[in-house]
């Protein structure tokens, strides 16, 4: 199959994202984002060397776009939910780049500034040292763990209707929460997941 005369970084980026996107993380092969870009394998290597650098080169892409500049709330909380909430979005729609973002983000230069970014917001509100670092990877836990129930186990999907057929009797508070959990949006359980997260962060 005939090879462009250039491939540009973002191109072969898409590309990789359209294949994660349709075959899951276990289908984001060298052979399979070359096909999708309708050139030949080996010909993919000219411009990345591996997986791994492609992967960078994804969770990059999907991450350029954030704005890093946090609002002038005068709440440190609110400017770390916006920057939370932009993270959210760059991600929602792919959720199988979750593990990805993660593995790499201290490579992806994208991340890279996301977390300089929030520790800067941390640090302004007071968070130094092993403060500053148990709140930062608290906020990041909630946010990919959100990602991963959003797009995995939603509340409004199979598993929670599952739980709220199960026998009152045996589990009364299940069945009870399994029926509060279908009403809420996933928008309202980011919202005010990450609400009782803050309180309980002190600097």
């Amino acid at each position: 199959m005939p090879r462009p005369r250039s491939l540009t970084s973002p191109a072969i980026a898409a590309a990789a994202i359209a294949v994660l996107d349709r075959d899951g993380l276990s289908g984001l092969t060298m052979r399979a984002v070359a096909k999708e870009l309708r050139i030949a394998t080996m010909g993919l290597y000219r411009y990345v060397a591996d997986r791994d650098e492609l992967e960078v080169l994804l969770v990059d892409h999907l991450l350029a776009t954030i704005d890093l500049t946090p609002p002038k709330a005068p709440d440190w909380r609110d400017r770390v939910t916006a920057l939370l909430d932009r993270m959210r979005t760059a991600i929602c729609t792919h959720p199988a780049a979750v593990p990805l973002v993660v593995r790499h983000r201290q490579s992806a230069p994208a991340s890279v500034r996301w977390i300089e970014a929030m520790l800067t917001v941390l640090t302004a509100a007071g968070f130094t040292g092993i403060g500053r670092v148990l709140a930062q990877r608290t906020l990041v836990a909630y946010l990919l763990g959100h990602l991963q129930n959003e797009h995995y186990g939603p509340l409004s999907g199979a598993g929670t209707a599952a739980m709220t057929r199960l026998t009152p009797a045996d589990y009364p508070l299940l069945t009870e929460t399994a029926t509060d959990a279908r009403k809420v949006d996933a928008e309202t359980e980011f919202r005010l997941g990450i609400e009782i997260v803050l309180r309980g962060l002190a600097p």
